[in-house]
């Protein structure tokens, strides 16, 4: 059986590879690893390293939500579907770092900072009750399905292997928003959705760039 400080060293180790990407290969193989991509440009290089660096930081923070989500969760059963979630979203964080490295980038500098702001979100919302902590994994995943949606249009259209990496998510993101509404999750209403809306903004403007 796990102890306390057993537990508090397997957290601190999932946080450091997230936010160093570091996570490595999953036993899910990424969906472009049959994708030939044609030439890109230094330029076209530069935005997809660009975009997909934001996607790893929404993956890193996802991972924070997710893991702070269970730690506070009222049920067992709301706990347990925190956890599955974040070992899924873990898939998507290797994909992400994967290609980066591929486009000779690097993942955010700022991925430290937007995990412990993350991770003190989840807490948040999860001390509300499991109701709220559902209703935000689905607000957060229909936000992130959004913004997947706006990247599929920017990528270079030669840019096959980054454009099948976020179609795959984005099918993994709806599925998730979908288990947490089906679990009990409130809907939010617009006001609380456009105020994640603006901070979720914030972290796609800065890690485009840092």
């Amino acid at each position: 059986m796990n102890t306390p400080l057993d537990k508090a060293i397997s957290q601190f180790d999932q946080a450091l590879r997230a936010v160093t990407g570091a996570v490595g290969k999953t036993p899910r193989q990424s969906p472009a690893s049959s994708i030939e991509t044609d030439a890109l440009s230094d330029q076209e290089k530069t935005e997809a390293v660009r975009l997909m660096r934001v996607n790893h930081c929404g993956e890193v923070c996802a991972q924070a939500l997710y893991q702070a989500q269970a730690l506070v969760a009222k049920s067992p059963e709301v706990a347990n579907h925190m956890r599955t979630a974040a070992i899924e979203e873990v898939d998507h964080l290797s994909w992400t770092e994967e290609r980066i490295r591929e486009l000779d980038g690097h993942v955010s500098y700022l991925n430290p900072f937007w995990y412990l702001a993350s991770f003190g979100m989840g807490a948040v919302t999860g001390m509300l009750g499991d109701k709220i902590n559902l209703g935000f994994v689905a607000a957060t995943e229909d936000q992130v399905a959004g913004h997947l949606d706006d990247h599929l249009e920017r990528l270079p259209k030669q840019d096959k292997k980054s454009q099948e990496i976020l179609r795959q998510m984005r099918t993994d993101e709806l599925a998730h928003k979908e288990m947490a509404l089906s679990a009990g999750g409130t809907s939010f209403p617009t006001p609380i959705k456009q105020g994640m809306r603006m901070v979720s903004n914030l972290m796609t403007r800065t890690t485009y760039w840092i």
